[in-house]
């Protein structure tokens, strides 16, 4: 493995910029890498700023939304400078993404075997037939039964699982070396995520694939990351290893997160939520952004915002509270 990180993202920031108005920074200041095979988990709520980070890394940031500062390289090249062709050229071979909704992804009028193929024939300079028989490859991996039957198929023909499966092949088509996935495994049933989530872990171990994860289900990030970053009010609060944040949390974001998720493991545990909403994020004030909801908040989180620091080898967390809520979780 290299020294090197696959993906290394520093001190990013990303803004929402109204003509005559001032920018609302959706993401502050975040900082992360990738190694080359990790898989690692982005996890927050709604509106946290883990999509718009996927989205920037994959340069699909919707309009509007900008890049204020910060840089994103990828194996040492810095993707904010490199030319537009340069970049296209690592879509696909190199960097691929797996959206939320397939059928929003798909093209409607256009067969899913040709769409799989589409991305080797650009990129890999395979012939139409070559191509297709990779694709109809690439579908019988995914799990997808009769998969030469089924390349004739048009999306709305298919099940949202199909659906799933078509899109995760397009992404591995041309065998990626990083992964993006952005919520990929929410509008299916608990059965299918299941099989997509094995299928992922499965297909990136056999390739090497390095996977960056954005979702809001702690369930999920368990099951498929070894690493992960929780994000809050566009800021990462915590940061380490999945099984250490999880036994021990060091944000009072990430004890709430956990404390709301049921555990079958102590099913007569009591789910508390997390009291009030998110912050306005075009009205950020000198403190905390998670204090007004936080219990374990003091006088100076309300005018001083904490930042991330090493609590523990290979642990991070933004909070002056750090040891007692580990005291609150493991009690």
């Amino acid at each position: 493995m290299s020294e090197e990180p696959l993906l290394s993202v520093r001190n990013l920031s990303l803004g929402v910029r109204r003509k005559g108005g001032p920018t609302t920074v959706i993401v502050d200041d975040i900082s992360f890498d990738v190694a080359e095979g990790q898989r690692f988990g982005i996890v927050g709520e709604s509106g946290s700023g883990k999509s718009m980070t996927l989205r920037a890394i994959a340069n699909l940031l919707p309009g509007g939304v900008k890049v204020l500062s910060g840089t994103i390289k990828y194996r040492g090249d810095d993707l904010g400078t490199m030319p537009a062709k340069s970049r296209r050229r690592l879509a696909g071979p190199e960097i691929a993404m797996i959206f939320q909704e397939p059928m929003t992804a798909l093209n409607p009028v256009m067969r899913v075997g040709e769409q799989i193929a589409e991305s080797p024939r650009r990129h890999l300079g395979l012939s139409r037939a070559a191509a297709m028989d990779l694709a109809i490859d690439m579908m019988r991996k995914t799990g997808i039964p009769d998969p030469a039957r089924r390349a004739r198929a048009y999306p709305h023909e298919l099940s949202g699982g199909l659906r799933q499966r078509i899109m995760i092949a397009m992404a591995l088509s041309c065998s990626p070396k990083l992964l993006l996935c952005d919520e990929p495994t929410t509008a299916l049933d608990v059965t299918v995520q299941h099989q997509v989530l094995r299928l992922l872990e499965q297909l990136c171990e056999d390739s090497g694939t390095a996977l960056v994860f954005v979702t809001h289900d702690l369930g999920v990030v368990n099951q498929t990351c070894r690493d992960l970053a929780v994000m809050y009010a566009g800021e990462i609060v915590e940061r380490g290893q999945v099984k250490n944040v999880f036994s021990g949390p060091r944000h009072p974001y990430t004890k709430g997160l956990l404390d709301s998720a049921p555990d079958f493991d102590k099913p007569d545990r009591k789910l508390a939520a997390i009291p009030g909403f998110p912050p306005n994020l075009a009205d950020r004030g000198d403190g905390c952004p998670f204090q007004p909801r936080c219990p374990f908040a003091v006088e100076q989180c309300a005018t001083s915002r904490p930042r991330l620091e090493q609590v523990l080898p290979g642990r991070e967390a933004a909070c002056f509270e750090t040891a007692r809520i580990f005291e609150g979780a493991t009690a």
